[in-house]
Parts: C-alpha cells; sequence; structure tokens
C-alpha cells in the first residue's frame, strides 16, 4: 500500500458519518474518531511530516479542526505553526481577506508578523469544500510575505467545486486531498 493509500484508510476508517447534521440532506463526516485513536492520529501525522519534510517552512492551520492537524505535524517537523482564524479572534495587528460563503460573507485574519518573509507554507484543514477559507488563506499568506507552497486536506467533497476555485487562483499551489467523497 502506497502513502496516499494509507493516509486514506487512516481517515476513512476512524471517520463516523451523522446524516442531517447541522442540517437535513447534510451527510457530516466527523473526523473526532480520528483524533480519539492515538495510533492512527500519530500515524496520520508521521506519515504527513514524511510527505511535507524539506518542502515547507510553516504550517498554517485554519479555524479551527486545522488547528488540531497543524500544531502536532508542525513539532513533528521543527517548524512553525501560523494561525488563520475567523475575524476578530486574533489580537491586533492583523491583515485580513473577507470571502464569499454560499450565503453571505466572511473574513478571515492572520497576524502577519507570525510569518516570515519568503517562507514555503502549508495550509492545512480537514475539508475541502467550497474554497472560500483555503483561497482567503492562500491570500493571506501571500500578503503577508510568505508563499503558499501547498494545502491538504483530510477529505475533500468534489460535489461542491472547491477545487476548481482554487485551481483558478494564479499561484501554482498544489491541492493534496487525502480522501475524496
Amino acid at each position: 500500500m502506497n502513502n496516499n493509500e494509507r493516509l486514506a484508510e487512516i481517515i476513512s476508517s476512524n471517520l463516523r458519518e451523522i446524516p442531517d447534521f447541522p442540517e437535513p440532506g447534510v451527510l457530516f463526516r466527523d473526523i473526532t474518531p480520528l483524533l480519539a485513536n492515538g495510533e492512527a492520529f500519530a500515524e496520520l501525522i508521521d506519515e504527513l511530516a514524511k510527505r511535507y519534510r524539506g518542502r515547507i517552512d510553516a504550517i498554517a492551520g485554519l479555524e479551527s479542526r486545522g488547528f488540531i492537524l497543524a500544531a502536532p505535524l508542525a513539532i513533528a517537523l521543527g517548524i512553525g505553526m501560523l494561525t488563520i482564524r475567523k475575524a476578530g479572534k486574533l489580537p491586533g495587528p492583523v491583515i485580513g481577506v473577507d470571502y464569499e460563503l454560499e450565503y453571505g460573507a466572511a473574513r478571515m485574519e492572520i497576524r502577519p508578523d507570525s510569518v516570515h518573509e519568503g517562507d514555503r507554507v502549508l495550509i492545512i484543514d480537514d475539508v475541502l469544500a467550497t474554497g472560500g477559507t483555503a483561497s482567503a488563506a492562500v491570500e493571506l499568506i501571500e500578503k503577508s510575505g510568505a508563499q503558499a507552497e501547498a494545502i491538504c486536506v483530510l477529505m475533500e467533497l468534489k460535489a461542491l467545486k472547491g477545487r476548481e476555485k482554487l485551481e483558478s487562483l494564479d499561484n501554482n499551489v498544489e491541492i493534496d486531498a487525502l480522501l475524496t467523497f
């Protein structure tokens, strides 16, 4: 079994599917069983560390489940972790990017003094859906003087076309979805 297959197996065998959450018609894929399985979670982080070692200088976790993935991966790689948060959650100074949601808009922010000029940054989160949060994160990293090297997500929901949105950006950021639905 290759690295990609092993990562997909770790995730899929530790997911809980919850129909009609958070609203009717939605199938929520819950990663808390993966997080609660110490052996599986450690293997996931070890495999991700092998994949990105030497390719990145920092990891940006997206609020909130991206933080859970970014922190142990940053430790495993011996590099720093950046936090990209929803508006109003970080003490200033911050820079922000507004992005569109299905029904409205939202804002993501970062403290630019946490980013080092020229760093190659991995953006990590649990799910790629519409691509709004991930594209805002790419823009924030670039506005801060660093380079978005790759986006890694545990799961991609293909029907929501987030990859298409990200691929339409003019920046050649690698998109690494470990499991697709």
